[in-house]
């Protein structure tokens, strides 16, 4: 279901699925939206095997449907939180980040439960405030890098995959920034595999 949510003051796009089990959502890059999702028939997936799902313009993408624009992290943060709630209620979801959108999913899981994390060349990963909030995350974490990604170090990805304490890094090679776009495959089976853990947590 496609239709306008309102969050944090904020009016934004949002594709929808409820179903039971744990919610999967989905934080595009600054330049895209939740078409990406669609494209890449991630969304397609999810419900040919049933499992709940939000995708959600945020108020820092540039072509995003949501106002007002924002590039403040809190408020994108508490967007996001309240987007959640308004769908899936108590539920504690999977968080898809890509890029700035890795960002606010880590700032999410340190203020909030998640059953796991999965980032694609997640921008900003670092900050001081970020790292310190790293020992408490008991939940799996993936981080996928393309090998040719010109935004994002691989080296940088290497270090928060070290300071994490459940994180794997997928290195996708020959992928660019975007990685999840350039091999749309390998990012839905990853997406799956970590989804089937965290169910078991």
């Amino acid at each position: 279901m496609e239709k306008t949510l309102t969050a944090a003051d904020h009016k934004c796009q949002a594709l929808y699925y409820t179903a039971p089990g744990i919610p999967i959502v989905f934080l595009h890059g600054l330049s895209y939206t939740i078409d990406i999702w669609q494209r890449i028939s991630v969304t397609e997936l999810l419900i040919e095997k049933r499992v709940p799902f939000l995708a959600l313009d945020m108020p820092y993408g540039l072509r995003s449907k949501c106002h007002p624009k924002t590039r403040n992290a809190e408020a994108n943060l508490a967007v996001a939180a309240e987007a959640v709630r308004n769908v899936f209620g108590s539920s504690v979801p999977v968080l898809v980040g890509a890029s700035i959108g890795g960002h606010i999913a880590l700032r999410y899981a340190a203020r909030f439960p998640v059953k796991g994390l999965l980032l694609i060349a997640p921008a900003r990963a670092l900050e001081e405030d970020l790292v310190q909030s790293f020992g408490k995350f008991d939940f799996p974490v993936r981080i996928i890098w393309g090998s040719q990604d010109n935004f994002i170090s691989g080296e940088e990805m290497r270090t928060l995959a070290d300071k994490l304490p459940n994180a794997k890094l997928l290195v996708y090679n020959g992928a660019a920034h975007s990685a999840y776009k350039d091999q749309p495959e390998l990012f839905k089976r990853d997406l799956l595999e970590l989804y089937a853990i965290a169910e078991q947590t």
